[in-house]
């Protein structure tokens, strides 16, 4: 009776999650006998919130690499900044080996303009308007980990503007040249 109650608590923690399978490989390993398989998965993770991780995991048979990789997805879920939970607050580059991603806030309407490993990141994470472009590689495994080293790299604004002395509507507006000229005379 313990183990059901403890399967339906974990179930209604994890109700609101995004799973995304972004990449599957069959793998084989040449031995004396013959060849013997294994399955290897790439999953992100998302509460569509502005929290995401991602994981890997590795077995003999597809469901239990996946299932293996959504929990160390779950394992490594972190929270970033969105503006108005929809975009970014400013543009970002990340990379890893040989990956470049450069992420690219956008206007409401927009929508996701990305490739697929990094599509399945946005749609994870909650967000609805940006423009991502992959430089370098198309392997998805340094896609996704370029994409979460440059959201290691955004800020929020309420902490930008402390850093600066700021306050947060200052950043937001600014004033244009012609009325601070006005405002002198």
């Amino acid at each position: 009776m313990e183990v059901d109650v403890r399967k339906n608590q974990r179930n209604n923690n994890d109700e609101n999650l995004i799973e995304k399978v972004v990449y599957v490989n069959r793998v084989s390993k040449v031995v004396k006998g013959g060849r013997r398989f294994g399955t290897a998965a790439l999953v992100v993770v998302g509460n569509g919130k502005g929290k995401a991780g991602f994981g890997n995991g590795k077995a003999k048979e597809f469901p239990e690499s996946i299932k293996k990789a959504t929990d160390k997805a779950k394992r490594n879920m972190k929270y970033f900044p969105l503006k108005k939970n929809r975009t970014f607050f400013y543009d970002v580059l990340g990379r890893h080996g040989s990956g470049k991603v450069l992420l690219r806030s956008a206007p409401p309407g927009t929508g996701i303009i990305a490739g697929g490993p990094i599509r399945s990141v946005f749609e994870a994470l909650g967000v609805h308007d940006v423009v991502a472009k992959s430089i370098g590689t198309t392997n998805p495994h340094n896609m996704v980990r370029a994409t979460f080293d440059a959201l290691g790299r955004l800020d929020d604004i309420k902490k930008i503007a402390e850093r600066r002395g700021k306050q947060v509507t200052d950043l937001y507006f600014k004033k244009k040249s012609n009325e601070k000229r006005n405002d002198n005379k």
